[in-house]
């Protein structure tokens, strides 16, 4: 009545003879077109980066992550899945600038904005046939034939049309608060970016003070805030400045003041300064 039972089943054998079952009977594709007209259930999954090879961070999400969609499947709804790539960030830019030999903003833009994207966008996808095989032998159920990737313009215009939708019921406010920055990036830096390594705390030796000048200053330099740094250490220096010297930016570094700076603009957000 029974066939007799292997003591010695190979596990991982019968794995592959399941996923070859579903790959030719697709099995995937059915389970979400015979469902035309159901209900349908949206499940919203962050999308890896392509340019790093799947690990064990990635495994046990991704079984997560198919658990829910097979459940509500199996009470009859429908469950579209599409994979999706993360295209944008500071990963694919510092693999990217390490491969051209890029080490600055300013040499990126003598290289060129427009070459270093377009080479920024071919790199990001440069092992989706590693992720293709590594999740299918997971066990799961994803699209991978209609994927989405956020460089993508029509998903970008996605964005922004939720954005002007939340905007439109009065759901966005402006706040302020307080993100590590990378000072050689020129930007703020995500949780995921700061777990990679780089970030510490540093003592600065120089200590930054602002004055208001006294006295007449002739055009265009009116009206200034001087910005100075003490020249020896541990001390703050009290004499006023007087109305005819330039107000100066120096350095605590060693002795003698070093790179005098000359701010001209009396708005913090648009200053121009002048190096002597």
């Amino acid at each position: 009545m029974y066939n007799p039972v292997d003591s010695k089943v190979n596990f991982p054998k019968l794995e592959e003879e399941v996923l070859k079952f579903w790959e030719q009977n697709h099995i995937f594709e059915k389970s979400v077109s015979q469902r035309d007209g159901a209900d349908e259930f949206v499940f919203y999954d962050g999308p890896p980066f392509a340019t790093g090879l799947p690990h064990f961070g990635h495994f046990i999400p991704s079984t997560i992550k198919d658990i829910i969609p097979r459940y509500q499947t199996m009470k009859g709804k429908k469950v579209d899945r599409r994979f999706g790539w993360d295209c944008h960030g500071l990963p694919v830019e510092n693999l990217i600038e390490k491969e051209l030999g890029l080490n600055s903003k300013t040499a990126i833009e003598e290289y060129g904005i427009a070459k270093f994207n377009e080479a920024c966008r071919a790199s990001v996808l440069r092992y989706v046939k590693e992720w293709r095989q590594t999740i299918t032998r997971l066990g799961r159920w994803v699209d991978f034939d209609r994927d989405y990737k956020t460089m993508n313009p029509e998903y970008m215009e996605t964005i922004w049309w939720v954005m002007k939708s939340l905007w439109d019921k009065g759901l966005l406010y402006e706040g302020h608060y307080v993100l590590p920055y990378c000072p050689r990036c020129a930007t703020v830096l995500s949780n995921h970016e700061l777990s990679q390594g780089g970030y510490k705390d540093v003592h600065d030796p120089a200590i930054t003070i602002k004055f208001k000048v006294r006295g007449e200053v002739s055009p265009p330099l009116r009206p200034l805030r001087v910005l100075r740094f003490p020249p020896q250490r541990g001390r703050l220096p009290r004499e006023a400045i007087p109305p005819q010297r330039p107000p100066t930016h120096t350095s605590s570094r060693g002795q003698q003041p070093r790179g005098l700076c000359l701010q001209t603009s009396p708005s913090p957000s648009a200053r121009i300064s002048t190096m002597f």
